[in-house]
């Protein structure tokens, strides 16, 4: 593991922290309380949404039993997710800011955990952020598939397969982060992400698929 100073542990003046003991962002403890989640907090708030929504794909189908669509849109919904998973970690979550506001703002939301990746609450996105976020992106998938497209039927199961992607990559994160990987695909991901935090900071942006890495040159040569 190589001994790299990480840009976000220095935005925030400290050290890279490998203890689990949460870093105080607020002095608040009304706004600290809502820095800190669980992966089973996640999947009880979500398990349900992506269930009613795909409840709803089978009742408003267009045309009764006529239901190839729905997974088909689930598929594109989780292939979208992949997209959005790295263009958030690489854009927003990276983001290089200039103005001290800026900066404090970026090591709140993702350079806290660079520079504590070990932290068990706060590897997964604590609803604060997440339910605002999945409101916004079902207004998207409204008017991009509903209105434009014309295909409202598959707004639903779109946005269904959109969040169990987001689920899945919360879940992996955590794994990638505390449970003994030795094989396999998720042992690969482990790899690509531990890589991501302790020697190539700027590079691969997958957490749940390196697809996009391959796809955007954000491997190291």
């Amino acid at each position: 593991m190589d001994d790299l100073p990480l840009r976000y542990a220095e935005m925030g003046g400290l050290p890279i922290d490998h203890s689990d003991k949460p870093i105080r962002l607020f002095k608040s403890d009304f706004l600290e309380f809502f820095t800190h989640i669980t992966p089973q907090v996640v999947v009880a708030i979500w398990t349900p949404v992506i269930a009613w929504l795909l409840w709803r794909a089978f009742v408003f189908a267009p045309v009764r039993g006529a239901y190839l669509h729905i997974p088909l849109a689930v598929l594109c919904g989780i292939a979208v997710w992949t997209f959005t998973e790295y263009t958030l970690h690489r854009f927003v979550f990276h983001f290089h800011p200039q103005g001290e506001t800026m900066k404090r703002l970026v090591f709140l939301f993702h350079g806290i955990h660079h520079a504590q990746p070990q932290c068990k609450t706060r590897l997964v996105m604590p609803p604060a952020v997440s339910i605002p976020m999945a409101l916004v992106f079902y207004f998207l998938f409204s008017v991009i598939v509903g209105k434009l497209l014309g295909l409202s039927h598959w707004v639903d199961p779109i946005v269904a397969g959109f969040m169990f992607g987001y689920l899945v990559y919360d879940l992996i994160h955590y794994a990638t982060h505390h449970f003994p990987i030795r094989s396999g695909l998720m042992k690969a991901l482990k790899r690509h992400h531990m890589q991501h935090h302790f020697k190539h900071p700027d590079l691969r942006f997958g957490v749940s698929s390196t697809v996009w890495d391959h796809v955007f040159g954000t491997l190291p040569e």
